[in-house]
């Protein structure tokens, strides 16, 4: 028979862990076909000796789900070999939401996923109310990429307690009505729900974000719709410190395993030197959950951003900034930043431990007031030295000086390699934390898998290439379902990624580009090495661009 893709003499890693081989991959009708030694023809061959082949890459944590209606491309992730993503993470999304509450829901995304207003404003297209009717939505457009949804807590909740889901919990009737609408998500194939507790994720008005609210009696009851279904998986964004799990939150963990008996992958498990044993810590109390299906979920990056003070989520941690988020007005945040009674509040805060409290890791990466040009290329803790002040003082005084225009960046954690190698070779943690469409004025992770494969596994070689490849693909698949995903297996879906091993990789440092609605900025992660993508069979990325191929589903669980 004559196929429709074949690609000859490459590599085969094939995502399940097992040593690589050669072989070739027949693909037709957009599944894998045949593997090993092919001589039939097919109406195109792609040479891929020297090259490697693996199944595409899933992403498991993604903000993707106001993007898709702008970018059916899903970049930066589909320039990295990525090939399905798991969008509404962290409780927040925007999807069930009523007409008239649409606001509200693209406010917390500004403050949880620092996605600018303007930017949602314009480009998300509100063709739906229903979590089902947004997932068909998506399908419609018919993506690059295939689209997998976990359902985000807080807009069930809004969608049946109105603003009083940012104020308290849920009554007896009202949960058993938000239960009721994730059953229908479920049923239309969302691979789960998601929520959190973390002190940062402030939503609409500076309040915190609506899930948080939920009681332990609501938490059973949406976990109990994963356990009548036997499918699905929580994720949680379930420490109050980034990277430190404490013992009520393991009490929760324990109680979301039971009350689903599905797997729960929490975040963030990020290594900090600041407080050097958090990580072994976590892991130490967290152990009891990880042997009953709990997977803590960290980035192969260090964690370096771009902070813009107009939007300053970074510090959102830090109870003394609710100030800020209560009125985002410009006019505001100097009222606030030029009080001296928020600044002693903010010294008190930065008594306990915390990443930002290093003044020598915050930076002056752009300023717009030409008097303060001096300052660009320079830490705050600099600054502070040189004009005889504190850190807090000096990091203030600029951004005011600057009328709060003035870009920072901020390098905080995984910056230790001795701890990372710990990280990527404990088989219970889950790469992830791309945060593919979040807080896109500041960051990019998206482009983690390429520097996972290139830094980690072939210039440090802390885990071999097999290993790696299984991380991306079949480890973060089987979590949420997606059993035919993220393998190379004859009958599977033909999801192809083919890489360089000598140059594959990315930066840590992201990319500036203007193309968001209304040419807002956004960092992006360029790739290097991946020379072919493959997405159902068609191919979408061909040696360092996108095509047209429109090849994407939306995964149901």
């Amino acid at each position: 028979m004559a196929y429709d893709l074949l690609i000859k003499n490459g590599t085969v890693v094939d995502g399940t862990g097992k040593k690589r081989y050669q072989a070739d991959i027949a693909i037709a009708n957009g599944r894998i076909a045949a593997i090993g030694k092919v001589t039939e023809g097919a109406t195109r061959t792609i040479q891929a000796h020297g090259l490697v082949v693996t199944p595409g890459f899933v992403d498991p944590h993604t903000h993707y789900d106001a993007q898709i209606c702008w970018d059916g491309a899903v970049t930066p992730s589909s320039w990295h070999g990525v090939t399905s993503v798991v969008m509404g993470n962290c409780g927040v999304g925007i999807a069930p939401c009523k007409p008239e509450t649409r606001e509200i829901a693209m406010r917390d995304l500004v403050n949880v996923e620092g996605i600018p207003f303007d930017v949602l404003d314009k480009g998300i297209t509100w063709d739906w109310e229903t979590f089902p009717e947004f997932m068909d939505a998506a399908a419609a457009r018919r993506p690059s990429l295939n689209l997998a949804f976990i359902a985000p807590l807080t807009p069930f909740r809004h969608y049946v307690m109105g603003e009083a889901s940012m104020e308290r919990a849920a009554t007896a009737e009202e949960t058993a009505r938000i239960a009721g609408l994730i059953g229908e998500a479920m049923d239309a194939g969302a691979l789960g729900f998601s929520s959190t507790t973390l002190n940062q994720h402030m939503g609409f008005e500076g309040k915190p974000l609506a899930c948080r609210n939920a009681s332990r009696e609501e938490m059973k009851a949406y976990a109990n719709v994963l356990k009548a279904r036997g499918k699905g998986a929580i994720e949680i964004a379930l420490t109050r410190q980034v990277g430190v799990l404490e013992q009520d939150q393991c009490e929760l963990l324990d109680f979301l395993l039971d009350e689903s008996g599905r797997p729960v992958t929490f975040i963030a498990l990020f290594d900090r030197d600041d407080i050097p044993e958090a990580v072994r810590d976590t892991l130490r109390r967290a152990a009891p959950m990880i042997a009953k299906g709990a997977r803590p979920q960290t980035s192969p990056l260090p964690l370096t951003r771009e902070v813009n003070m107009d939007n300053p989520f970074s510090f959102a941690a830090f109870p003394s900034w609710k100030r800020v988020f209560a009125d985002t007005s410009k006019a505001a945040q100097k009222t606030v930043y030029a009080d001296p009674a928020f600044r002693n509040a903010f010294r008190h805060d930065l008594k306990n431990p915390t990443g930002f409290s290093n003044w020598g890791r915050i930076a002056v990466h752009t300023v717009h007031n030409p008097a303060l040009k001096g300052l660009e290329g320079k830490s705050v803790a600099q600054i502070a030295q040189e004009q005889g002040k504190d850190g807090v003082d000096a990091f203030l005084d600029t951004v005011l000086a600057d009328n709060l225009d003035c870009e920072l960046t901020m390098a905080s954690w995984n910056t230790r390699e001795d701890r990372m190698r710990e990280l990527l070779n404990n088989k219970a943690i889950l790469m992830a934390l791309g945060d593919g469409g979040a807080h896109v004025d500041m960051l990019c992770d998206a482009g983690y898998p390429t520097y996972l494969l290139g830094t980690w596994v072939r210039e440090k070689e802390a885990i071999t290439l097999e290993e790696g490849v299984r991380k991306l693909t079949s480890d973060p698949a089987d979590l949420f379902g997606l059993a035919d995903r993220g393998r190379l297996v004859e009958g599977a879906p033909a999801d192809v990624a083919i890489f360089d091993p000598a140059a594959i990789g990315s930066s840590n440092h992201g990319e500036r580009r203007y193309d968001l609605p209304g040419g807002a900025k956004r960092m992006v992660m360029p790739s290097r090495g991946v020379e072919y993508t493959i997405v159902n069979g068609a191919v979408t990325w061909e040696q360092g661009k996108l095509n047209e191929a429109r090849a994407g589903v939306v995964l149901r669980g």
